[in-house]
């Protein structure tokens, strides 16, 4: 038992130890400069995902009038 608590508690002591060390990323800022491109990438991939949903609609509406 007491095996156990010790090895829960080293592991527990290593995450803690892991958490607080600095990421180069948050020390130099550049998270920003990531976190700005994802979401600049994701909006491109939404706006293109809606502009073919618009095209498509519009080809179903042409599409159904014809017949």
């Amino acid at each position: 038992m007491k095996i156990k608590l010790f090895l829960l508690l080293s592991f527990i002591s290593t995450l803690a130890c892991a958490q607080t060390q600095e990421n180069p990323f948050y020390a130099n800022g550049k998270i920003y400069v990531v976190v700005t491109v994802i979401s600049m990438i994701f909006t491109g991939i939404i706006l293109y995902l809606i502009t073919i949903d618009r095209r498509l609609r519009k080809t179903e509406r042409e599409l159904n009038e014809k017949h």
